[in-house]
């Protein structure tokens, strides 16, 4: 999905270039996207993707590097996105940097819903009107940013001790810039946090809210009650991913992921599989499934056992899937599971030497009290009695 370019009105008759992306839905609540003194293109890059998380999403190109100018630009762009037809319900702001402290100052100034404010500078200046903000705020602070030292941020911090709707983390090992993938000092892996958190914050208190247990469910069945791959594919974005952790199967984008599903996930399921619930925890752009995977190795099953002859033995493998959904469709899925166990059930491992089990590993995921505990550790008899 792709933005527009516009003009938007401000103060003095002069015009404000800016870029709108607009969800799938073709409507949804509003989100102000404020960059970094230097570090154009990334803003734009995130509103579409807050677009299509069901958000409409404005970011102007701000002209000003003085806070006076600069915010009278921000209440231009905030009643420019109000007055969009798209927009329905709340507004909140989201800023990086510079525009970071925009977005704290938005909170604190002008009327918005919510605000994010990520590895703002300059804020700690500006710590005297936290008492004005009214709205839910988060921070994301790098903890090797030299704009901000860690006593800032604790001085910060302080000046929300009364404010319940304020959350504040930093990202250890992380630089100034950490989200934006034009920059050295991008960190995925924080990034990634970082956004499932704003994520979290946004469908707390402006929505939209998807029914991710509904949809992974649509999903599911799509893959092992109907084995229907053209049906799976249409539950996730664009260009998705699968990563099976254990055995590096899986697809990259959706031209591998179709090729995968179609001649060796689906396939390659044998027909008494079936998946038993064990927990599923949901979060606000993620769902976690615990679960046991069970079948006859009644044909080779390359995704799990790749290379791997039939045998004809019943399997109980103890799994987590990590699902990742954009808007709602689902985007990847990551999937550990005991591989030692799998390979013990079907006689391809010798656990008699090794630190591992079999069956067990599934019987003590359903009832952990069904398989005494330790008894793999030569040295557990050793800690009898002692304190």
């Amino acid at each position: 999905m792709k933005g527009t370019s516009i003009s938007i009105g401000a103060e003095g008759g002069r015009s404000l270039d800016a870029y709108i992306a607009v969800p799938p839905a073709g409507s949804g609540p509003g989100l102000l996207l404020l960059d970094d003194i230097g570090a154009h293109g990334h803003v734009r890059d995130a509103a579409d993707e807050y677009a299509m998380e069901g958000y409409v999403a404005l970011a102007p190109d701000l002209r000003s590097v003085h806070i006076a100018g600069a915010m009278c630009d921000v209440d231009a762009a905030l009643v420019a996105l109000r007055a969009r037809q798209e927009v329905r319900g709340k507004i909140a702001v989201l800023g990086y940097g510079f525009g970071g402290q925009l977005a704290f100052l938005a909170a604190a100034q002008l009327n918005v819903d919510a605000a994010i404010s990520y590895y703002p500078v300059g804020v700690d200046a500006y710590r005297a009107e936290a008492p004005a903000v009214r709205c839910p705020v988060l921070f994301h602070f790098a903890e090797t940013d030299h704009h901000i030292t860690a006593a800032q941020r604790e001085q910060i911090r302080a000046a929300f001790a009364a404010h319940d709707g304020a959350e504040f983390f930093v990202y250890r090992g992380a630089d100034h810039g950490f989200s934006d993938r034009r920059r050295d000092s991008y960190d995925r892996i924080s990034a990634q946090v970082a956004r499932s958190r704003s994520i979290g914050l946004l469908r707390t208190y402006l929505g939209p809210r998807h029914d991710l247990n509904a949809m992974w469910e649509r999903h599911g069945d799509c893959e092992f009650a109907l084995r229907d791959v053209d049906a799976t594919m249409a539950t996730m974005v664009d260009e998705p991913y699968v990563n099976h952790i254990p055995t590096l199967t899986g697809g990259i984008g959706k031209r591998e992921l179709y090729r995968f599903y179609k001649h060796h996930f689906i396939p390659g399921l044998p027909k008494d599989t079936k998946l038993i619930p064990i927990s599923r925890t949901i979060g606000p752009d993620s769902v976690v499934d615990e679960v046991l995977f069970c079948f006859t190795h009644s044909q080779e099953v390359d995704f799990l056992l790749p290379g791997i002859a039939p045998t004809g033995k019943w399997v109980e493998v103890p799994l987590v899937v990590i699902i990742k959904f954009r808007g709602d469709k689902v985007a990847h899925e990551h999937i550990y599971w005991d591989s030692a166990s799998a390979l013990v059930q079907v006689g391809a491992l010798d656990p008699k030497s090794l630190p591992t089990t079999g069956i067990d590993t599934a019987r003590k995921a359903i009832d952990e009290k069904s398989v005494p505990s330790n008894r793999l550790m030569a040295r557990w008899a050793e800690s009898a009695g002692k304190d």
